[in-house]
């Protein structure tokens, strides 16, 4: 008679099943690592759709869904949802929602085929409040290439984009306001400096554009025809055939040397050529549309000169 069980076997019937849960669990840390890693990817796609879809906004939101639909496409695919919205301004904030299968690879012993990822990102298109990388040229809000029409309510001036114009380096002499006798159009952008500005400085400014954020608000001239120095034609010659970004002024207050800008806005302008002799100089190019590097403004003005910030919101 036998007083015990046979106990062989139940060790391998014990490593089967202690196996089954490992791989289980393996699975499971490896397919939603995966699926974590798609999200992030779904994530992107929707931000870079958002993103390229505000370039065309407000004016083009047709356009702004073929670019969000374009860019889901290119960057993983799925299905996207896209809408419009108004923040400041018609049309000047895009929505793209993203979904897609996320595949499981270990899972699929779990029955788990896939499971769907799905990311939303929100962008805007804005005028500027601010500005960076500003070049120290400035434009009349009254130079008739940048009242080529007018939008919006009340009516606000829209420049003739692309069209060949001129700026004026000239000895301003009342344009519009007060003797100006001794400015020659070109604008100290650093208010935290009050001294002379110097060529070295307006030449940094011209090939680089200025480092801080430019505020709209009263600015003091750069006295004397400094755009004949050798330096500042040098960063012109650098910068020909670039889009600079100019401050647009509606006033001058002060005279002479104390001459001062009553700045509003900016415009893009791509400069195709120049001429700087003795106390006359112009510069020669176009108004542009351009996206542009500095802080939205909250009530969406400035847009209808073409400077536009785009980020990504809420």
């Amino acid at each position: 008679m036998k007083l015990f069980r046979n106990d062989r076997g139940q060790a391998a019937v014990l490593t089967v099943l202690s196996l089954a849960a490992l791989l289980g669990m393996a699975a499971l840390v490896l397919d939603v690592g995966s699926w974590f890693r798609e999200q992030r990817a779904t994530q992107a796609a929707a931000d870079a759709s958002a993103l390229a879809a505000a370039q065309s906004l407000p004016g083009e939101p047709g356009t702004a869904g073929a670019l969000a639909a374009e860019y889901v496409g290119k960057n993983g695919g799925g299905a996207e949802t896209i809408t419009f919205t108004s923040k400041n301004v018609s049309n000047d904030t895009v929505t793209v929602e993203v979904e897609r299968p996320a595949p499981g690879f270990f899972a699929k012993v779990l029955g788990i085929d896939s499971v769907q990822v799905g990311a939303k990102a929100t962008a805007r298109a804005s005028g500027l409040e601010k500005a960076k990388w500003v070049a120290p040229i400035t434009v009349n809000i009254n130079h008739p290439k940048l009242n080529c029409g007018s939008t919006g309510t009340p009516p606000r001036p829209v420049p003739c984009f692309g069209q060949p114009t001129q700026l004026d380096l000239l000895n301003l002499k009342a344009p519009n306001g007060p003797d100006a006798a001794g400015a020659f159009g070109l604008i100290n952008l650093d208010r935290a400096d009050s001294g002379s500005v110097g060529a070295d400085t307006l030449s940094d400014w011209i090939t680089r554009g200025f480092d801080g954020y430019m505020d709209i608000g009263i600015y003091t001239s750069v006295p004397s025809a400094k755009f004949n120095d050798s330096k500042f034609k040098t960063a012109l010659n650098v910068r020909t055939g670039d889009v600079l970004l100019f401050p647009i002024y509606t006033k001058i207050l002060g005279s002479g040397s104390n001459a001062e800008y009553d700045v509003v806005g900016w415009v893009g302008f791509e400069v195709t050529d120049y001429q700087a002799n003795g106390s006359t100089g112009w510069v020669r190019g176009s108004f542009t549309e351009v996206t542009w590097e500095g802080v939205q403004s909250e009530s969406g003005e400035g847009l209808n000169y073409g400077v536009r910030a785009i980020q990504l919101v809420e």
